[in-house]
This record gives structure tokens, C-alpha cells and sequence, in this order.
């Protein structure tokens, strides 16, 4: 049986090339949340006006994956200090988000949050939301596995290359259980 969990911290694209590395993982979908429109369009997201955040939804095996691995990882590949922007992209679109699916999750990252904090793991505090999942609505078919489509484009080489690669370095990934 598989679980679900949902996270924003900028460009989609980065965090679902991210989440697609480790083992336990069984999809990552690209969408939108936390708005008030229903059915957003990508471009109605972009230009902010919508209240939605760019998100993965993860689905993932509990028994070889956990939430907190997932959290973890989360805050590893992006910076959680950043108000509503993460690199070139700016606007509450790209805010750092967890939306979750239950009060274990929102527990879970709560604490996370609280822990990073205390252990000063950052130079500014975290500003990460945490708020529960309303809807989650699915990207166009362009936007998913845009890394594995897209590997030369210029966004994907500076800005999600090197997530996939501290992925591959911090985390057990599919490729580090295949060697």
C-alpha cells in the first residue's frame, strides 16, 4: 500500500526530479495546491494570481521509504529560508510548502521544523508553510518528468542537475541499490 505526501519549494520540476531518485518512491506528479481557483492553468499559477504553489505529490512505500526520509530530503534540496522565491523563481507560486494529508504528517513536520530550528541548521529561520491538503491539481503532460525529457535544457542543467545530485550523494537512491 502506498502513502501519500505533498511538497512546494520552488520550480516543480526540480522537486519532482529530486523525489524520482530515491528508492521507495513509486510516482511524483507535478501539480498545483494551496490556491483558491479550481483547476488552475499553468500560466494562471505563474503569473501568481491564482494563490497556488508549484508541488510534487509523492506516493510512496512507508515500509522502505518514510515520511520523515521524505522531509528530510525536502529540506535538504532547497532552501526553506526563502520567502516566497527559491533561485531564479519568485512569487508565493514557488513559496516553501507542506501540505499534508494527515495530523501524523502535520506532527511530523512540525516537530521537523521545530528541530531544525533549534539546531540552528540554517543561517535564517525556516518559512516553510505547513497546511493541509485541500486539492492537488495535476500539471499538463509537459510538465511531468520534465528533467528525464529535458536533460540539456538550460533550467534543468543549472538549477535541477545539481538537486538530482545531492540526492544521489546524501540519500539511497534506485541507482545507489542497483550497485
Amino acid at each position: 500500500m502506498t502513502e501519500k505526501a505533498t511538497f512546494g519549494g520552488g520550480c516543480f520540476w526540480c522537486i519532482e526530479a529530486a523525489y524520482k531518485e530515491l528508492e521507495g518512491v513509486t510516482s511524483v506528479t507535478s501539480g498545483y495546491a494551496g490556491g483558491d481557483k479550481p483547476d488552475p492553468s499553468y500560466r494562471e499559477v505563474c503569473r501568481g494570481s491564482t494563490g497556488h504553489t508549484e508541488v510534487v505529490q509523492v506516493e510512496y512505500h512507508p515500509e522502505t521509504v518514510t515520511y520523515p526520509d521524505l522531509l528530510e530530503l525536502f529540506f535538504t534540496i532547497h532552501d526553506p529560508t526563502q520567502l516566497n522565491r527559491q533561485g531564479p523563481d519568485v512569487g508565493s507560486q514557488y513559496r516553501s510548502i507542506v501540505l499534508y494529508h494527515d495530523e501524523e504528517q502535520r506532527q511530523y513536520t512540525e516537530e521537523y521544523v521545530e528541530q531544525l530550528e533549534a539546531e540552528q541548521a540554517f543561517n535564517n529561520s525556516v518559512v516553510t508553510d505547513i497546511e493541509p491538503i485541500k486539492e492537488f491539481y495535476e500539471a499538463g503532460e509537459k510538465h511531468q518528468d520534465y528533467y528525464e525529457k529535458n536533460p540539456a535544457d538550460g533550467y534543468c542543467r543549472t538549477y535541477v542537475e545539481p538537486k538530482v545530485q545531492k540526492v544521489r550523494e546524501n540519500f539511497e537512491t534506485e541507482s545507489s541499490v542497483a550497485r
